[in-house]
């Protein structure tokens, strides 16, 4: 982004200028500028954690800054709540289309208006046949495909005279011919002046409908710039650390011999909600990773795995036996236990003490009726002493240890049930340096007993230190497997986006 455009706000739509947000001691956005002029389609890219989502959040007037200012067509502006931002022409078009289902099209559209119904009803109409659509606005929005109710929300935010559009990842859940479509209806928009912000992971998309990209990374935005500026090689770069080839050079790649081993775990051509026909293996004493970036489908596919979703299609086979579709419980038994990414929804019991979330899952094995407490306290101290977990004692209450203590508690539940195989889903997320590293220390020593671990993760340092293989999925799909020799973060980061252009391993 050259010094002219930073400096020229009153040539631009929207402007940002050195946005700084913090959330406690974690700094999530660290001096961000960006431009959008009238017309202008910026394509915003980044990985999982980059600050996009916390960065439009400030836009939409949900967050507040710390630090920095923000102007609307030049004049200084105070978004303080989420009225504030559609006051000044400020509309979100969310991923997931929020709509009330028994309305018809018409009444999702109008609804918050304080004119009169009539004159609302003649302005929308005047409205899509400007823009040249097509739409019955009396069908009911649950009659309506994801595209359709994407095409209403888009109507919602024009007939608020929206000049500034924000589209957070639209053609996640759309067909070829529907991507086209709202790809047509993006070009309208940009030739009627209005300034359209595009969050996506598809790189492939930033240069059929940007006219400006902007690559944040860590908080930064990394690179900028007008779209032809750029190609995929240097977009996969700005999103990766400076030092990336330096830090894959510095892991230690020791190989698992395969040799007459047989996969504790099969997927083979399973599909569920949010992705379809993948298929892998892991074997035991291995670390399998698996990335990809927000939306990918990896904890769709992890949960179904475990029992908790419904499965589609395919078959999951566990050290020899099928079993496809069992219930959760069913699946602990035979020996796959799950740690999942959020552990304050799903992972924990925040009033409860620390033997009891170490147990909750090997009850059953205890007593058929009661607590066998002295088996309790046996296991849950087995764990503390392992995992050198920082608590007061057995009964401290769980809501009270750090986020590491936490997520070491977490993984010795899922141990407790002596799996075969653990899938850890982000393992690491939202805890600090010193308490990941007890973490690795941790999967290290499973893997060294014979173990098998599928690592879910959006740290490719974490899947390249980890790993001895690695897969990624990319919107539903397994589109690439690596070898421990061929895991780096180049290989990684493409491959997550959809342009890897190596072979498969």
């Amino acid at each position: 982004m050259t010094a002219e455009r930073r400096n020229a706000p009153n040539e631009t739509m929207i402007s940002v200028r050195e946005i700084y947000k913090s959330f406690g001691s974690n700094a999530v956005l660290k001096g961000i500028d960006l431009d959008v002029r009238p017309g202008e389609c910026i394509s915003l890219i980044g990985g999982n954690g980059a600050g996009k989502s916390t960065l439009m959040k400030i836009i939409m007037g949900i967050y507040q800054q710390d630090k920095g200012d923000i102007y609307i067509a030049g004049k200084k502006v105070n978004l303080n709540k989420p009225s504030a931002a559609l006051a000044q022409g400020i509309y979100l078009v969310p991923q997931e289309p929020m709509l009330f289902p028994n309305m018809t099209v018409e009444e999702n559209i109008i609804i918050g208006f304080k004119e009169k119904k009539g004159a609302l009803k003649k302005r929308l109409a005047t409205l899509i046949k400007q823009l040249g659509w097509t739409m019955d606005v009396t069908r009911k929005a649950d009659s309506l495909s994801i595209a359709e109710q994407q095409l209403v929300e888009l109507l919602r935010g024009l007939m608020r005279n929206a000049r500034i559009l924000i589209l957070d990842e639209p053609t996640s859940s759309l067909t070829f011919k529907e991507v086209e479509s709202l790809f047509k209806i993006v070009e309208d928009l940009k030739k009627k002046n209005i300034s359209i912000i595009y969050i996506t992971h598809r790189l492939n998309e930033v240069f059929e409908i940007s006219t400006h990209v902007a690559i944040m990374r860590d908080g930064l935005v990394s690179m900028s710039g007008p779209v032809e500026d750029f190609t995929r090689e240097i977009l996969v770069k700005g999103l990766l650390p400076p030092n990336a080839s330096e830090k894959a050079a510095e892991v230690e790649k020791k190989k698992m011999n395969y040799e007459n081993l047989k996969p504790i775990l099969e997927v083979k051509g399973l599909s569920g909600y949010g992705f379809s026909d993948v298929s892998f293996e892991v074997y035991p004493g291995e670390i399998l990773g698996l990335a990809g970036v927000v939306g990918a489908g990896r904890t769709e596919l992890a949960t179904t795995i475990f029992g908790k979703d419904k499965v589609k299609k395919g078959k999951v086979i566990l050290d020899g036996k099928d079993i496809t579709g069992l219930s959760t419980k069913s699946v602990l038994k035979r020996g796959l236990n799950y740690v999942p990414e959020d552990r304050f929804l799903n992972g924990i019991f925040r009033i409860s003490d620390v033997a009891t979330n170490t147990t909750a899952t090997c009850l059953d094995s205890m007593s058929k009726v009661f607590v066998n407490f002295k088996t309790e306290k046996k296991i849950t101290q087995k764990y503390v002493d392992d995992f050198r977990t920082k608590v007061t004692g057995q009964d401290q209450i769980m809501g009270s240890l750090s986020g590491g203590n936490q997520q070491k508690v977490v993984i010795a539940r899922a141990l407790s049930t002596s799996p075969k195989i653990v899938i850890l889903d982000e393992p690491t997320r939202g805890i600090d340096a010193a308490a990941r590293g007890d973490v690795y220390k941790i999967i290290h020593q499973l893997r060294e007993h014979g173990l098998a671990i599928l690592l879910i993760s959006s740290d490719m340092e974490e899947i390249m230190s980890l790993s001895d293989r690695a897969i990624t999925m990319y919107f539903g799909k397994l589109n690439h497997s690596f070898k421990k020799e061929d895991i780096n973060q180049d290989n990684l980061m493409a491959a997550s986006f959809g342009v890897y252009k190596g072979g498969e391993n």
